[in-house]
């Protein structure tokens, strides 16, 4: 389990992004979603989340508890609602999008 507190985005609200990526292993698509999330909140979050990355070859009951359906998968839990974002994350727009920071 990895934590990592990095850089966000300049908005009004004061809260903090909390973030999980549930990866499998070291493969390719995995290694691209942690670059590419990391990528994203430290151009858009800056010192405004946490991000923790989840292995569920490592901690499979944690994948059990947040009953997933693919993966990689990135769950913002806060600021909420929740929110659920499945692929590599490559899609930046789609990215902020999803999880609350762009509008359309």
């Amino acid at each position: 389990m990895l934590h990592e507190t990095g850089n966000t985005l300049n908005t009004t609200d004061n809260e903090d992004f909390v973030l999980r990526l549930f990866i499998t292993g070291a493969s390719t698509n995995s290694a691209r979603a942690i670059s590419n999330v990391r990528r994203i909140c430290e151009m858009h979050l800056k010192d405004r989340y946490s991000l923790e990355i989840i292995d569920v070859y490592q901690q499979p009951e944690r994948a059990q508890a947040e009953q997933l359906i693919a993966l990689p998968l990135l769950i913002k839990k806060a600021p909420g609602p929740e929110r659920r974002l499945i692929g590599d994350m490559s899609d930046e727009k789609k990215v902020l999008r999803g999880l609350g920071i762009l509008n359309k």
